[in-house]
């Protein structure tokens, strides 16, 4: 079994380095050694810094960080790219332009720190509708509860794997609108694993298919986020399932 990342935001430059605690990433070079260090052997996940959202050029050059950071990883790495509802006409241009280089995945886009706050936004709409037709998969940061279920009903046929599970009565929402959208998953990066049994808990819900393994390193600790993986109590089909192949079949589009 290979272990898949599927949330994870790689960085060119101090500024593109998420992590309240992440200045021990010293560098590219030392971000693709943590994660095989911790086991990982493949992360999917976009660089990731605040714009203001006034100009594309900005967004444009993390997509291009992305590609850079494939080619400087060799394999080992599945760029995400960025799109912004204020740009429909040069998103939607991206959107081909990076397919056409092999990239499939969308995201993790997350809205706040690009200025907008709406994936079921009208103006988004000619973009996800391109990215279903196109067989994309999009990674979001979770917004509202309404706008997710919206967006989710929006595009049924468009792949959504929702970040970030959250606890309590949001993870039960999440969990929810997975057995309400058959295109919806949920990756376990950020909140996903911080209280044991909760990764038995889903996957007793929504079934072994649905969910993701993610970290979102460096903001988080991957080494932490596999041994509590291997501790539940899953079966070995579960197991590979979340570790890799759900991430082969939907990010990295392999049958």
């Amino acid at each position: 079994m290979q272990i898949i990342d599927a949330h994870v935001h790689p960085f060119e430059t101090i500024s593109q380095r998420s992590g309240r605690y992440s200045e021990g990433v010293k560098d590219p070079e030392f971000f693709r050694e943590d994660l095989e260090r911790a086991g990982i052997g493949h992360c999917c996940g976009s660089v990731i810094e605040r714009v203001d959202g006034r100009s594309w050029e900005p967004i444009r050059e993390l997509n291009e960080a992305a590609l850079r950071l494939r080619d400087l990883y060799d394999g080992f790495y599945t760029p995400g790219i960025h799109i912004h509802p204020a740009f429909p006409k040069e998103s939607c241009e991206e959107i081909e332009r990076m397919a056409r280089q092999g990239v499939r995945l969308i995201g993790e886009l997350v809205p706040y720190m690009m200025g907008w706050d709406s994936y079921a936004a009208k103006e988004a709409g000619e973009i996800f509708t391109l990215a279903q037709e196109m067989g994309m998969t999009v990674n979001v940061h979770p917004t509202t509860d309404e706008d997710l279920e919206r967006f989710a009903a929006l595009y049924p046929h468009l792949t959504i794997i929702v970040a970030h599970p959250r606890d309590g009565a949001d993870y039960q929402e999440n969990l929810e609108r997975i057995r309400r959208h058959e295109n919806v998953y949920l990756d376990l990066s950020g909140t996903g694993l911080f209280r044991y049994g909760m990764l038995r808990h889903g996957l007793d819900k929504v079934g072994k298919d649905r969910i993701l393994f993610g970290t979102d390193y460096p903001i988080c600790n991957p080494g932490m986020y596999v041994e509590a993986v291997l501790f539940e109590s899953l079966s070995d089909e579960e197991l590979e399932s979340v570790m890799e192949k759900n991430a082969r079949r939907l990010i990295l589009k392999e049958e």
